[in-house]
């Protein structure tokens, strides 16, 4: 019991992590429209800000760093610096007077952001008991659903109109001057909002930095040493790739995470703006349905983290890519200009974000790979997906159009998306539920893995 205790703990330490990942990306989402309005940007600079963010790129760059890092100097490593960078960040997102400062803060902590994810998942799988490592990783989801929910209450609360608007402005005339300009003013929400995502990141730092190192990574470093092994980075690359087991299982999650992730990559950085622009809500409005669709993510959550552990991993896998291929029929059926159409795919993608193939990708991404280089294998592949994914934003940008009347040609490219990921990891959906580590390791390479 105090085992599972102490791994609950430490699990919900290491979650705000997650916490500060989807907080950054919905933060800088939900005040999109304002930022737009206060620096003139176009579709085109939206496209750049979401292909450096938290969101892609930065998160790309920063898990290919991080991966391998938390497997050379172990995972304590990251959880002690880490979140210094993400600060160094959103504080240049909070003082942004121009474009490139704002591109600059939003790369950073998306780097940040990219450093700590596959540290998190690797710790969490690590630090769990054989049956509650799938309740574990859900919890950790969960804090990707809370993070983003507490963000737009924030950002609903603060933006113009909101029931703290009044004293937002005086905050903004406090610092700016009493000649500061409706769009200067109305920015000062975002800036606000992130604020909080900061004081967050300095509690996450101050817990993540007292954890105790992964005994499983110990181990492993230990055997490595014993065996004369050199545990350079450069090697562990190359330890990666030579073994077939390990480059097959690479292809088959960067596959199924990254088909849905492109999807799940435009809707967690565009969502509110294409309510506003193709569902033609306001912006409060836009926000309340976000979060709504957040609560309804970690309600789900919730009641996997119960079932995981005990239930077919490929049932409540091909449940919620089902959902999400139902969502997105909802916009080439009945569209989303209207508020039926609008709120049933609101709440579609919600129950599928809570039984979503990110939580598989963490899970398995964690169970497949010998501790040696679990981490690195997760940050490659969360390289290539969030890569992968800003250059795709760029691209939804243009189909997309400046008004969203390109978004009925954008769903049916959803809608393939999201089913390759369905039929791949249907087909190889692995059998880890209720074994070791060690057990899988063993049985995938061999005795001295």
């Amino acid at each position: 019991m105090s085992n599972s205790k102490g791994s609950l703990r430490s699990t919900i330490a290491v979650s705000l992590t997650n916490y500060l990942d989807a907080g950054a990306i919905v933060a800088g989402a939900s005040g999109l429209t304002l930022w737009q309005n206060y620096l003139g940007l176009s579709e085109v600079h939206l496209g750049w800000l979401n292909f450096i963010s938290a969101n892609c790129l930065g998160a790309a760059i920063g898990a290919i760093i991080g991966g391998f890092l938390a497997d050379k100097y172990g995972r304590k490593f990251i959880y002690t610096y880490n979140l210094l960078v993400y600060m160094l960040g959103v504080a240049l997102i909070i003082c942004s007077v121009n474009f490139p400062m704002l591109l600059c803060g939003f790369l950073v902590t998306g780097i940040s952001v990219g450093i700590g994810v596959p540290a998190s998942w690797t710790y969490i799988s690590e630090s769990s008991e054989v049956n509650n490592r799938g309740r574990n990783i859900c919890i950790s989801q969960m804090s990707w659903g809370v993070g983003p929910m507490m963000i737009l209450l924030l950002g609903m609360l603060f933006a113009p109109g909101g029931y703290l608007f009044g004293w937002v402005e005086q905050v903004a005339h406090t610092f700016g001057g009493a000649t500061l300009s409706q769009e200067a003013v109305h920015v000062f929400s975002s800036r606000i909002v992130f604020i909080s995502l900061f004081i967050v990141a300095f509690i996450a730092w101050n817990l993540q930095r007292k954890l105790d190192e992964s005994s499983e990574w110990k181990a492993a470093k230990a055997a490595a040493k014993e065996r004369g092994e050199d545990t350079g980075l450069f090697h562990a690359f190359g330890v990666l790739f030579s073994n077939k087991t390990a480059v097959k299982t690479v292809c088959f999650l960067a596959t199924i995470y990254l088909t849905w992730n492109l999807v799940a990559s435009v809707m967690g950085f565009f969502q509110p703006h294409i309510y506003e622009t193709a569902g033609g809500v306001s912006n409060e409005q836009a926000n309340w349905m976000n979060c709504i669709q957040w609560a309804i993510i970690v309600g789900v959550t919730f009641i996997v983290s119960k079932m995981i552990d005990k239930t077919s991993h490929k049932a409540i896998y091909t449940f919620g890519l089902l959902v999400a291929i139902s969502a997105w029929l909802v916009i080439v059926t009945i569209g989303v200009n209207g508020r039926a159409g609008l709120w049933l795919f609101a709440v579609l993608w919600g129950i599928q974000g809570g039984s979503s193939p990110q939580i598989f990708y963490a899970l398995w991404g964690s169970e497949l790979f010998p501790a040696k280089f679990r981490a690195g294998a997760q940050g490659l592949m969360f390289f290539i997906v969030r890569g992968l994914s800003a250059v795709w934003g760029l691209v939804f940008t243009v189909i997309y159009g400046e008004n969203g009347e390109g978004f009925t040609i954008a769903a049916y490219c959803m809608i393939l998306l999201l089913l390759i990921s369905l039929v791949v990891g249907f087909i190889g959906c692995p059998k880890t539920r209720g074994r070791t580590l060690d057990s899988i390791a063993k049985e995938r390479y061999g005795e001295n893995y």
